[in-house]
């Protein structure tokens, strides 16, 4: 069975929700919407106090090309337009909308209906995707219609779905896909005539055979998509990794991108929005998040309006456990602890992990014993011992020397690690402070 051919680890899988179908969350009483919701220039509000939205009413538009616009997700009057505190821990901009009611714009097509003929050209899908302010699902949240606008000189061969879910506790892709596989398989083939291409793949774990057959069997009346079942291994579910693992094509280092060997990746949550966004005229403003955790009474999975905070989606899956340790935005890989349970959903929130007192605690770090694990378990084929120490002693110039900025941040190397060293951290560290000196360096050219 295929898998990508560098690095990797097996983490328990805990999906404690995959059995759980997915319910629609209650609306907040005030949703709160930050305007850095994807990578890129952060949106540009277009509302300001007093005004009255409705449920798809756009209210922050994309601030740049790599941007998204941004809309309500509930029917209300705007608080203020002040500043909260996100997922990353950073005080963020943020729109506060008071809710009233749940009035949709009567643009948006509510039926549920499945849509499956589409005349537009792939110029037109391209636009409806933009104008939906649709990005990355999987949680890097890149604007989707960037990347189905490959740069000069590069042209795509196939799409490749990630419907991996390669994240330890997380459902939300899974039940998608087991609760709305024709409009995902719709939303694939919009993302194939928009890169013109005729090929596309779905690359999904075999820990979920229940999605694996039934995508199969619906893939069949659609033209030029395939399933394409993988070996469980993290972090499959990384771009580059992903299409080593489907069409075997390794993407060199940086700054090559996926559409330099042909490919173009998006999540199988994107391919649900792209759906939603062309054929529904529906705005991203919502999306599946799971809430579980081994403590936590009723793991589930929530159709949840961006801007709630996490706290009532907490109480809704059975409230916080008493012996919580640390509350995860993601998964315990990839994410990262919360300050607070206030925090809002936003296009990326995948998850909510509850971790207990056990699961939480960090084993004391010992000095490393020269093993190599985390050499063998880099998926990127990196060094992350020497990433981690060159970047504690701040020696930037030797972490961009050794591609620190080739890092996915996927923590393969701290997982591995007999010593329980911090790496992750320190380059984490390290990535950031690099970043910085390379748009410095750029901005002065």
């Amino acid at each position: 069975m295929k898998t990508f051919r560098i690095g990797g680890v097996h983490p328990a899988e805990n999906k404690l929700s995959a059995g759980k179908a997915i319910e629609t969350l209650a609306l907040p009483k005030q949703a709160v919407f930050p305007l850095s919701q994807h990578i890129g220039a952060p949106a540009t509000p277009i509302v300001k106090k007093g005004d009255v939205v409705k449920v798809g009413t756009k209210i922050a538009e994309a601030g740049g090309f790599v941007s998204a616009a941004i809309f309500s997700s509930v029917s209300g009057k705007v608080n203020k337009v002040d500043s909260v505190i996100d997922a990353s821990g950073y005080r963020k901009p943020a729109i506060f909308i008071d809710v009233d009611g749940d009035e949709w714009e009567e643009s948006i097509d509510r039926s549920a209906d499945l849509v499956k003929e589409c005349t537009l050209t792939p110029e037109e899908i391209v636009a409806k995707v933009k104008n939906a302010g649709v990005v990355g699902m999987g949680g890097a949240c890149f604007p989707t219609h960037v990347k189905l606008m490959p740069p000069p000189g590069c042209k795509a061969e196939c799409v490749i779905i990630n419907a991996v879910e390669c994240e330890p506790y997380l459902t939300a892709d899974h039940r998608l896909m087991l609760e709305k596989p024709d409009q995902i398989l719709v939303g694939v083939s919009l993302l194939m005539k928009a890169a013109k291409v005729t090929k596309g793949y779905i690359g999904i774990e075999n820990n979920k055979p229940d999605a694996i057959r039934l995508m199969t069997e619906k893939a069949a009346a659609y033209a030029g998509i395939e399933v394409v079942p993988l070996q469980v291994k993290y972090p499959q579910g990384g771009e580059k990794q992903l299409i080593d693992a489907v069409i075997g094509r390794q993407v060199p280092a940086p700054p090559a991108i996926p559409i330099n060997v042909g490919a173009v990746v998006q999540n199988v949550g994107t391919a649900y929005a792209v759906y939603e966004a062309v054929m529904k005229n529906k705005p991203l403003f919502e999306r599946v998040v799971t809430v579980t955790g081994k403590s936590l009474k009723n793991p589930s999975n929530f159709l949840t309006r961006m801007g709630t905070p996490m706290s009532q989606l907490i109480d809704a899956a059975g409230g916080l456990p008493e012996d919580t340790g640390k509350v995860i935005g993601g998964g315990p890989m990839m994410g990262k602890a919360l300050v607070n349970t206030e925090v809002p959903i936003c296009k990326g929130s995948s998850g909510v992990l509850i971790m207990n007192d056990k699961e939480a605690k960090r084993a004391e770090p010992q000095p490393c014993i020269r093993c190599a694990k985390c050499v063998s378990a880099c998926p990127m084929g990196l060094e992350p011992y020497l990433l981690a120490t060159c970047s504690s002693l701040q020696d930037w110039e030797r972490v961009e020397k050794e591609m620190i900025m080739s890092c996915i941040e996927c923590g393969s190397c701290q997982f591995t690690c007999p010593s329980h060293r911090p790496m992750l951290d320190y380059i984490r560290m390290g990535k950031g402070k690099v970043g910085g000196i390379i748009r410095a360096r750029n901005a002065k050219k």
